[in-house]
């Protein structure tokens, strides 16, 4: 074999080489690229799915923050409403407790209602004596009910009259000049105590309309505001 023929073949060998090279370094560099695109893929669908979890926490908590706002005007609603009802019911009270101002100025049915309160008083207390307290300004009408009051109480009670000692020593408040005086008052009627002072009962006209009041509540609610106020 002569030199051209090495020559030639060594050419042969050297390109065969350098094209197995160059088929290699293209497909070393196509799986490269396949793999790159797949791993950004990869990335782009990572990312979106980071995106798309981000805003729906958002959107949560967007809903839940106006659910929160909705809930607390709705609260806030009901508060003011509720703050006008019980506005109104008060006004009614103090209306009511206006009209108490009144009564003892009939001369002729207060001292009627006296003697029915001090009766009442007595069933309730069922004591063979007690003390009786009332106005200063109403003593001289409590005196003069008290035999009738102890004998129609003996009778339904079937019992002896009862001894009643009017304390001309502590009086209850007296009315006021006007229904928005400041300080305590009483509009009339009589609190009656056992001796020992451990059971009272307290029959002011005051205490009945309040008595009466709150046992009228839910009614007064019903008729004014309906089923659901009441």
């Amino acid at each position: 074999m002569n030199d051209d023929d090495v020559a030639r073949q060594l050419k042969q060998m050297t390109d065969f080489i350098r094209q197995e090279a160059v088929e290699k370094a293209a497909e070393i560099e196509a799986a490269a690229a396949e793999e790159f695109q797949i791993e950004k893929l990869q990335l782009v669908e990572a990312e979106k799915k980071r995106i798309r979890h981000e805003y729906e926490r958002k959107g949560k908590q967007i809903g839940t923050k106006k659910k929160i706002e909705y809930s607390t005007q709705l609260n806030a609603s009901r508060i003011e409403v509720l703050q006008a009802q019980d506005d109104l019911v008060k006004s009614m009270m103090e209306a009511a407790g206006k009209g108490l101002l009144y009564i003892s100025r009939d001369h002729h049915t207060y001292k009627k209602l006296l003697r029915i309160l001090i009766v009442q008083s007595l069933l309730r207390l069922k004591e063979s004596g007690v003390i009786l307290r009332c106005r200063k300004e109403d003593c001289e009408i409590v005196e003069s009910v008290l035999e009738s009051a102890k004998n129609e109480y003996a009778d339904k009670a079937n019992v002896y009259p009862p001894e009643i000692v009017v304390d001309c020593h502590v009086y209850l408040p007296s009315a006021p000049s006007h229904y928005e005086a400041h300080g305590p008052f009483c509009s009339g009627g009589v609190v009656l105590a056992s001796r020992d002072g451990k059971i009272v009962c307290e029959n002011t006209l005051d205490a009945r309309l309040e008595v009466v009041f709150r046992k009228k509540l839910p009614e007064i609610r019903r008729s004014l505001f309906g089923q659901v106020a009441a």
